[in-house]
């Protein structure tokens, strides 16, 4: 079996800590643990690792977050994996820090990547991981806040919150979205 997980954030350096490139820390973090590398391919960065007989390919769009749609859609074309098999990691304004949602759908919550992806796909009837990065932000600093890095404290727990996002990756590839919804969305 055959899957995409796609990571969502911005390239470049100045991005590579922020709370919105929590979806390509993720991934990330899974290929320095299980030594896979990315390289730079058609509008992402890709890998490939097989796991536990899955043919699992991770995909961090080189589009910036708000064409994000565009990778996708390519990837999914071009190795032929159904929309139930893809899994969109991305950063949530919406829970706490270290709060990691397994959806099966849902809609895009004014976050522009989950929209440009489900303009592209025409559809919000795909599965996403939302991780939380919380909302400590004055009124109107919604960007400024996405777009800074984690601070020193947050910088701390993050190890935890991306080893357990991993593990709902692997999960999702191997037991399925809804029992994998079932152990880790408590």
């Amino acid at each position: 079996m055959k899957y995409l997980i796609a990571g969502l954030g911005n390239i470049g350096p100045e991005y590579a800590l922020t709370r919105h490139n929590i979806g390509f820390m993720v991934l990330d973090r899974l290929a320095a643990q299980h030594q896979f590398k990315f390289s730079f391919e058609r509008l992402a960065y890709t890998a490939e690792w097989k796991y536990k007989a899955r043919q699992i390919h991770f995909i961090k769009p080189t589009t910036y977050m708000n064409l994000s749609g565009n990778a996708v859609r390519y990837y999914m074309d071009t190795l032929k994996i159904p929309v139930e098999n893809v899994l969109v990691v991305v950063d949530e304004l919406q829970l706490d820090l270290g709060t990691l949602r397994l959806k099966p759908k849902g809609s895009h919550g004014g976050h522009n990547g989950l929209r440009n992806i489900e303009e592209i796909l025409r559809t919000a009837q795909y599965p996403r991981l939302r991780c939380g990065i919380g909302n400590d932000f004055p009124r109107g600093r919604q960007v400024d806040y996405v777009l800074n890095p984690f601070s020193d404290a947050e910088m701390d727990e993050l190890p935890a919150i991306l080893d357990q996002a991993g593990d709902i990756v692997q999960s999702f590839c191997t037991l399925g979205l809804q029992q994998t919804m079932n152990i880790f969305n408590q």
